[in-house]
């Protein structure tokens, strides 16, 4: 039957629906929650241009981002404990990274907690939102603490999946077709947080919830226009 893909708003914007993305079995398949990004500094949000990133993305296509399963094994791995799957994602994330001329992202125990969390909001309220639980979507990156930095810049992609389709390599296919979803994996962060947990999500049992939160602390930000 037809897939059905289930969208929250980005941040800032409103809640729609995405068309379908694909023909997928009974009792399988996956979706997306576009995007959500922001920056600060101290108290105050701001547009931050990512002028290498920007160009990165315009001259990689997803296919060449892709890693093949020598590079980064257990793409398709379903039995493999989250920790396998999660290391499995990161070499993706990185191998796209690197392919399209940038750093590869460090593992933030900060932004890790943050994406257990969120991914526990999803099935603890059955709400696949950037905003679940009624939450701003950096609430949980807030309750870390690594918005308390001088300035940050953060984002989160959601994606959830039942049988072959919450795989990694699945995951992350759809992610890089999604050019929200691209522009944060190519995106001017330094660390990368993640998750994988397993559930029910709408009724659907087994439902993998992925959770990507990316960010970067101070450093080497451009000058950015506060914006209102």
């Amino acid at each position: 039957m037809p897939g059905q893909t289930r969208a929250a708003g980005d941040k800032g914007g409103v809640r729609r629906k995405l068309p379908p993305l694909c023909l997928i079995a009974c009792l399988a398949g996956w979706a997306l929650a576009p995007s959500a990004g922001a920056a600060g500094i101290q108290d105050q949000r701001v547009v931050v241009p990512a002028k290498r990133a920007a160009k990165a993305i315009r001259s990689a296509t997803g296919g060449q981002l892709i890693a093949p399963p020598a590079s980064c094994p257990g793409q398709d791995s379903l039995e493999a404990p989250a920790e396998a799957q999660v290391q499995a994602m990161r070499c993706m994330v990185d191998f796209a990274r690197r392919q399209a001329g940038l750093d590869g992202l460090t593992d933030s125990e900060a932004l890790d907690i943050s994406a257990e969390e969120k991914a526990g909001d999803v099935f603890g309220c059955d709400d696949f939102s950037h905003f679940a639980c009624g939450r701003e979507f950096s609430y949980w990156i807030r309750e870390t603490g690594y918005m308390s930095a001088p300035c940050w810049h953060v984002g989160e992609n959601l994606a959830w999946g039942t049988g072959e389709y919450g795989a990694v390599r699945s995951i992350f296919q759809a992610w890089m077709r999604s050019p929200d979803h691209r522009k944060n994996i190519l995106g001017d962060y330094r660390e990368l947080g993640m998750s994988v947990q397993v559930g029910t999500l709408d009724g659907q049992t087994g439902t993998r919830v992925w959770t990507q939160h990316f960010g970067t602390q101070c450093g080497e930000a451009p000058v950015a226009d506060v914006a209102g």
